[in-house]
């Protein structure tokens, strides 16, 4: 019995030593036995440097630098309107390739530099299913996951409906950059190619839904290329 209650003194002293008296403020700093990474050799945003000249931790990109999956605009679509804006490293102009309007007015049709075939649908559809599908749902309906275990908040955009399908091609452009609603502005994680590409799909969404099998689809999306290579040119929509 005498050996019982001493082993379980040296337990007890261990398991204090090694825990702590939780909740006590030291003077000093404690032994960590697995200190979590809560200490790291690293800088830390908005944080000062000595290793850099003028003392800030953060660092300006490269100039000229590129983010990962945008590209710098080319030929008419760099500058059409004479004004292209310095922005992180990339040009951004306000011509309808980049904005999805004529001055105050939504654009209809697909800037001429974009080439509307099975590899822009792909892509829109890829993007489609990372950035837009957890609300508005594969089928574009508005019943995406989140509807699910969000209820009660306004309901998602049907993409679908007739009155989404009125919608001129610039104001959905637009809408993805800028946001509308509950519906965050996008333009910092979608490119402008990407952009387009998605406004591709939705409108194939719009063509096959209600389709009744595979050749159908197919027949919508072919039916989608048609369409938007007919309004290839960018037209100008009433809607503001």
């Amino acid at each position: 019995m005498r050996w019982f209650f001493l082993i379980l003194f040296v337990v007890t002293v261990a398991v204090v030593s090694a825990i702590g008296v939780r909740g006590t403020n030291f003077s000093y700093t404690p032994i960590e036995v697995f200190p979590d990474m809560d200490r790291q050799y690293k800088l830390k945003y908005q944080k000062p440097s000595a290793m850099f000249a003028d003392g800030n931790g953060e660092r300006l990109p490269v100039p000229g630098t590129v983010p990962i999956g945008y590209e710098l605009p080319k030929g008419k679509d760099r500058a059409a309107n004479g004004k292209a804006i310095a922005l992180f490293g990339f040009t951004h102009s306000d011509d309808y390739y980049n904005t999805g309007r004529f001055g105050d007015y939504f654009g209809d049709g697909m800037p001429a530099s974009v080439k509307v075939d099975a590899a822009l649908l792909k892509r829109g559809q890829e993007q489609f299913k990372i950035k837009c599908a957890m609300c508005h749902g594969l089928s574009g309906n508005g019943q995406g996951p989140v509807s699910k275990h969000w209820p009660g908040f306004p309901p998602t955009a049907n993409l679908i409906d007739p009155r989404v399908k009125a919608l001129p091609d610039g104001q959905i452009y637009w809408t993805i950059a800028e946001g509308k609603g509950l519906m965050g502005s996008y333009k910092g994680i979608i490119t402008v190619q990407d952009r387009w590409a998605i406004v591709a799909y939705v409108r194939a969404l719009q063509f096959s839904s209600g389709a009744k099998n595979e050749g159908a689809v197919k027949e919508a999306f072919e039916a989608a290329q048609l369409s938007a290579n007919k309004k290839k040119s960018g037209t100008i929509s009433p809607q503001k």
